[in-house]
């Protein structure tokens, strides 16, 4: 289980600053498939939407604040700061062979005025 946490902290890292290709080669299986409502399923539709994403509004800092394994899932928190926002986003990632081979994500814009005191971390 901390190899799988390992892969899925390095993935998400190496995504959020710009490196893409490189983190599907050495992470993501073949067959992947992704659960973004946004995006058609597939391996490549997701690659070219982070590539896109990265260009047009790239991530100024990334940091995972928790990290969880059981058995062959890993669940990032997260903490992603854009140019204009901070989001919150809980990455889902499940392993077969020490690859990604299925992807959830949903995240949360950080409100600057919530009445929550205790925020979303």
């Amino acid at each position: 289980m901390e190899e799988y946490k390992t892969i899925a902290s390095t993935f998400l890292k190496e995504v959020a600053f710009g490196n893409i290709d490189l983190a599907f080669k050495k992470y993501v299986a073949e067959d992947f498939m992704h659960h973004n409502q946004y995006f058609e399923g597939s391996r490549d539709a997701l690659m070219q939407a982070m590539k896109e994403d990265h260009k047009t509004n790239p991530n100024l800092d990334f940091e995972i604040k928790k990290v969880y394994a059981d058995g062959n899932t890993v669940i990032t928190h997260s903490l992603v700061s854009k140019q204009t926002m901070q989001i919150a986003v809980v990455h889902i990632s499940r392993f077969e062979n020490n690859r990604i081979v299925e992807l959830w994500d949903l995240g949360q814009i950080i409100e600057k005025d919530s009445p929550n005191k205790y925020g979303l971390f």
